[in-house]
């Protein structure tokens, strides 16, 4: 007995052991006491590998189990693993739920690659999608219609139609998503996948309509009027739907009504004497209306995602781009700017295109989009964009002020933007030029190249946009001045090049005279040459292209000046033997347009004897090359402000990378009359007749206060209490309450019994006669003549107790339709 219980006490002992053991391990495995078990699967040796076949091939599940998990390991880890293939399907009908979901997994990556094999597990696919468990039946079909084994197109048709029609939504779902992969597989089955499509769409559901929409935009994206009957459910359905369901929806539901309802219409308002109030409204249709109201709680999501996605639907859908219509996508944006530096930055190019629609929506929170020190770096240059757009009158200087202090910052890219900035304020607000110009000038003397380089291409974008700019005594001539006695401390080739092209462009100054220095020409313009010609084998190939105009042009003003001419022909034998081929192709051009004013520039003085007899062609005279070089010189570009394709539609790769992506939709034109509002009508659309109130003993009338006098209609049936006179009825419809009614019911019952009165004694007055007329009859018919008399008395008596038990009733049923009726909201029918 002893034995027995020792042996007892060990068994629970060891259990108990291995139970703590468990224990432990469960708790401390994100922690260094334990190493997680799952770690061990990324871990296997090659000798482990060797025993994964005998495992798969084994009665245990737990070896089987733990072979799948190594083999998951080692496809997650990248180290290809077909070789198991065999093994693996012969567990594709295992009951345990967990090895088959990781067979599942197998299957799906590696089925591609061993077709034949991956065909013996058909059977048992088709066998799972009549699971009673919705998500063995899920998981097949989603195996099912991965196999990209083309012959077996028409099986996955079948397994989609089967679960299209599930009753879980989860497979529906399930069977949504297996339509693309079918329809990538063997497009030629596409008309019984829009059949399949079509059933899915009447599906009430939320849960597998975003899949659904998803599979619409991949397999037939087109057939928007297959939405028709389902637009205003899809609208009412949006809140319920999962979050990347609502994104596909919201997008499909865009393109919609983009294509088949009608643009909204804008009208005048006139006042009472017929002109116009200049007050604008708007006829938006009741459908588009409703897609804007349904789509405005998704603003409060925390997906910024469907926010992103609400938003497009309210600029490309609202009546017009006022402040007004998109201020409800005002706040949801400015929410989205602080959830991390990835979303911030797509939000941020959503704002800058809105913002140049509507600047004012923006304006007052322009404190939201000033740079921080660590965001990154396109973001600084999406926000620097957006504060140029929102700028206006009120704002200006404050921005003014955070651009001035961007430009010295360490990050180069922020400089240039900054600079660029500041010229671009000083066009659109002229209040501030002077304070603009001011600053420019000063970064001219920076040590920093950046800031001088960007300083001088903005000042020459501003000086070529306007001859006279509004300075206190400042004009074109002595910006350009100032820029040509530093000619020396700017390095940057594309500022030289740009310095060079404006003492060139602006160095025709009629009031110097001769004696004075070259006449007509700029005082600083030929230093200018001169030191352009002196360094001009080092120079870049944009500086000599500059330095070659800046001599033709000098020549043109002054052809008669010796030292201009011998720099001209100097500068023009050096371009003759460039490296570059443009400079040359530069010089040759020049040389050929000023033959007619200095002939032979890039000739020797031999060879311009016969070059005056070979010449041929149309030769300019000083007036018309003048006109060449100095006429019709297009004002520079924004430079970065303008480089946003607003064609470009929200919500694609182009419009984040600003370039020409591949795959990107093209969001449809407005009709101008849209579909038959009757198309897109239902059932569930039609007003619901009022629930008919049934008045009767075993059923409890709705009780509810009623403010008109109650008219009973007699419809002809009988009444329950047996039979109503009409003109009982009638007298219903003149009663004001109860007591009239109850005193003239006493009036008739008095009536009733005089009447009543009256016929007994009728019936007395004949009962005596006949008693006259039996009293000489014989003795032997004394009892019988006593039976006859009692007779007709008895019945009297029952038939008056009968009429007074009728009328009791009559007149308590009367009552209670009466009181009933005052107390309904309906007239009562008899």
């Amino acid at each position: 007995m002893s034995g027995l219980n020792l042996n007892a006490i060990t068994e629970n002992a060891s259990r108990l052991g291995m139970r703590l053991q468990e224990t432990f391990s469960e708790h401390t495995r994100d922690l260094a006491l334990a190493k997680s078990p799952g770690v061990s699967y990324f871990d296997s040796t090659e000798d482990k590998l060797k025993n994964i076949r005998k495992q798969l091939e084994s009665n245990s599940d737990r070896e089987k189990l733990d072979a799948m998990k190594r083999l998951v390991a080692m496809i997650s880890k990248g180290r290809p693993v077909p070789e198991y293939f065999p093994s693996v399907v012969k567990n594709v009908s295992t009951h345990n739920l967990e090895i088959r979901k990781l067979v599942y997994i197998y299957l799906l990556r590696y089925s591609s690659q061993e077709p034949d094999l991956a065909l013996l597990s058909i059977n048992t696919f088709q066998k799972d999608l009549t699971d009673p468990n919705p998500l063995i039946r899920a998981m097949a079909l989603r195996v099912l219609s991965g196999i990209k084994v083309g012959m077996i197109g028409g099986i996955v048709v079948m397994g989609i139609r089967k679960c299209a029609s599930d009753v879980s939504p989860y497979v529906r779902k399930a069977a949504a998503l297996a339509v693309p992969k079918c329809y990538n597989l063997d497009n030629s089955h596409l008309p019984s996948l829009i059949q399949v499509l079509t059933t899915l769409l009447r599906d009430r559901s939320p849960l597998s309509l975003g899949a659904t929409a998803v599979a619409f935009e991949a397999v037939c994206p087109t057939r928007l009027d297959l939405l028709h009957p389902h637009y205003r459910r899809l609208c009412r359905t949006l809140v319920d739907m999962d979050e990347w369901g609502q994104v596909e929806m919201v997008n499909l539901l865009i393109r919609y009504a983009r294509t088949m309802l009608p643009r909204p219409a804008v009208m005048k308002t006139l006042d009472k004497s017929g002109n116009e109030t200049g007050q604008e409204m708007y006829d938006v249709d009741p459908d588009l209306q409703l897609l804007l109201t349904c789509s405005e709680p998704l603003l409060h999501s925390r997906n910024p995602a469907v926010v992103l996605a609400v938003a497009r639907v309210f600029y490309y859908l609202s009546p017009t781009h006022s402040s007004s219509s998109l201020s409800p996508i005002l706040h949801p944006l400015l929410r989205l700017l602080t959830i991390s530096k990835e979303v911030e930055r797509v939000v941020l190019v959503y704002i800058l295109v809105i913002a140049r629609w509507v600047p004012t929506l923006f304006a007052s929170h322009f404190a939201r989009f000033l740079i921080r020190s660590d965001d990154i770096a396109q973001s600084k240059e999406l926000k620097i964009k957006v504060l140029l757009s929102i700028l206006n009158r009120e704002n200006h200087q404050a921005l003014l002020r955070e651009f001035i202090d961007y430009a010295h910052d360490t990050d180069d890219a922020l400089v240039g933007a900054s600079i660029r900035a500041i010229g671009r304020v000083a066009r659109l607000e002229p209040d501030c030029t002077q304070q603009c110009l001011s600053v420019l000038l000063t970064f001219i003397r920076s040590k920093h190249d950046i800031q001088v380089s960007t300083a001088v291409l903005v000042l020459k974008s501003l000086v070529q946009s306007q001859s006279k700019l509004p300075a206190s005594g400042s004009d074109s001539a002595s910006i350009i001045s100032t820029l040509a006695y530093r000619i020396d401390d700017i390095r940057h080739p594309q500022a030289r090049a740009c310095v060079i092209w404006l003492v060139g462009q602006y160095a025709k100054d009629e009031s110097v005279k001769e004696g004075e220095g070259v006449e007509g020409v700029a005082k600083w313009a030929p230093d200018v040459l001169r030191k352009g010609v002196k360094g001009f084998v080092g120079e870049a190939p944009l500086v000599k292209l500059q330095t070659l105009t800046l001599a033709a042009k000098l020549l043109v003003l002054a052809p008669a000046h010796p030292v201009l001419k011998m720099l001209a022909k100097y500068v023009f034998a050096l371009a003759r033997y460039d490296a570059d081929f443009g400079v040359r192709d530069r010089a040759r051009m020049l040389s050929a347009l000023m033959a007619g004013v200095v002939p032979g520039l890039t000739k020797s003085a031999v060879a311009e004897d016969e070059e005056e007899e070979e010449r041929g062609g149309v030769v300019l005279r000083r007036e018309q090359v003048e006109l060449v070089l100095f006429e019709g010189k297009m004002v520079g570009d924004e430079g970065d402000f303008a480089d946003i394709d607003e064609s470009t539609p929200l919500g694609t790769l182009s419009a984040i990378t600003n370039r020409d992506m591949r795959g990107d939709s093209i969001l449809p034109g407005w009709l101008e009359q849209g579909t038959e509002p009757s198309l897109r009508d239902t059932e569930d659309d039609m007003p619901q007749p009022p629930p008919a109130q049934v008045l009767g003993s075993g059923t409890p009338a709705m009780r509810s206060v009623m403010a008109s006098p109650v008219v009973l209609t007699p419809t002809g049936g009988a009444s329950p209490s047996g039979s109503v006179p009409k003109t009982g009825a009638a007298k219903f419809m003149d009663m004001d309450d109860l007591d009239t009614f109850y005193a003239e019911e006493e009036e008739e019952e008095e009536e009733e019994e005089e009447e009543s009165e009256e016929e007994e004694e009728e019936e007395e007055e004949t009962e005596e006669e006949d008693e006259g007329e039996e009293e000489g009859s014989a003795e032997g018919l004394g009892q019988r003549g006593d039976r006859v008399e009692e007779g007709p008395a008895e019945s009297i008596e029952e038939e008056e107790e009968s009429e007074e038990e009728s009328e009791e009733e009559e007149r308590d049923e009367r009552a209670r339709l009466y009181t009933a009726g005052l107390e309904d909201s309906g007239q009562a029918h008899w």
